[in-house]
């Protein structure tokens, strides 16, 4: 049976946020895949009340963080 290879983790650090109750700057968020959001400049993420929704990609900045702080922020998670 072929082995499926996971996809890396994708991570995103807030930089401006409308609603503080859903997004906080400076904070980093896990970044779920969505091609239909991304078609319109938009990004899906796991909020602060722990749903994924899409906000605009200029809320963010994508970040590639070494492996050791992939793990780190996945086991937090």
């Amino acid at each position: 049976m072929p082995t499926r290879i996971k996809p890396k983790r994708q991570f995103a650090i807030c930089l401006r946020a409308e609603d503080a109750d859903l997004l906080t700057p400076r904070r980093i968020y896990e970044v779920l895949p969505d091609e239909s959001a991304a078609k319109s400049q938009y990004i899906r993420v796991i909020d602060d009340e722990g749903e994924d929704y899409v906000y605009p990609a200029s809320y963010f900045v994508l970040v590639d963080f070494p492996p050791a702080v992939e793990q780190a922020l996945s086991q937090a998670s």
